[in-house]
């Protein structure tokens, strides 16, 4: 490795792992995916050029997408984005003799499962109409719009969005916990995380074992089910435990 040169580094792993030769990570196409071994755990790596700026939409891809390939077929502590060093020591030195016995027990435990993430979307004008005639001020409200110029609503269009905005919030508690609760019996971890756009309805992550992918499949599928019309659920997985595991990157 020359001066110019760094460490990148994805996760840790158990030291016996064996790297695909056509893995590949951040940078460069032709940069080959490596581990760092110390005692029973190891370190997914790649040289990096030290001059290169990281941060880009495809470094980010490389760096989960190595991630969650692994996940499916092996226990992995995801590093934390950006984390280089200057060589192959630092990687002992600064991240996996510090904590050595920490990571092979968390490893240990996340033996044969992987992360899962449910979300699911309103069906913006299903929602909408939902909102409106659940609740009679905001439907007197938009009656009192249609007739006034657009100018002279501004009061009532205010109100009538943070109606609406709040009965949206109250929807997506409920079906959080909804989603939670459908997929809690298959889980080893459930975390709630905050829906993405307007209309996200649910995020929530899930740490289940890799045996279990089916079950959590169909789960979600008649979930969706008996939402249909109102919801749009997806199921994305298997994941590095992002929610599962705490910020790693290394000390130096």
């Amino acid at each position: 490795m020359s001066a110019d040169t760094g460490v990148y580094i994805y996760g840790i792993v158990p030291a016996d792992v064996e790297i695909d030769p056509d893995a590949r990570g951040v940078g460069d196409e032709h940069v080959r995916v490596d581990v760092v071994r110390h005692g029973r755990i190891g370190a997914l790596v790649s040289e990096v050029d030290l001059d290169r700026q990281l941060g880009t939409p495809e470094d980010l891809l490389g760096h989960e997408s190595l991630l969650d390939a692994t996940a499916a077929v092996l226990p992995v502590l995801p590093v934390r984005f950006g984390a280089v060093v200057t060589d192959r020591q630092a990687v002992v030195g600064e991240l996996l003799a510090a904590h050595h016995d920490e990571f092979d027990a968390a490893l240990r435990e996340l033996e044969g499962k992987a992360q899962y993430v449910v979300s699911a979307r309103y069906v913006q004008d299903v929602v909408l109409h939902e909102v409106i005639t659940a609740n009679p001020q905001l439907e007197r409200l938009r009656a009192a719009m249609r007739d006034k110029p657009e100018d002279a609503a501004r009061s009532e269009r205010i109100e009538l969005g943070q109606g609406v905005n709040d009965a949206i919030e109250a929807f997506r508690r409920a079906d959080t916990q909804a989603v939670a609760d459908a997929v809690a019996p298959l889980a080893a971890g459930v975390v709630t995380r905050e829906p993405t756009g307007e209309y996200g309805a649910a995020n929530v992550a899930v740490l289940a074992g890799l045996d279990r992918e089916r079950e959590l499949v169909r789960t979600v599928e008649e979930l969706a089910g008996r939402r249909a019309g109102r919801l749009e659920v997806r199921l994305a997985g298997p994941l590095a435990a992002y929610d599962f595991v705490k910020d790693l990157r290394p000390e130096g």
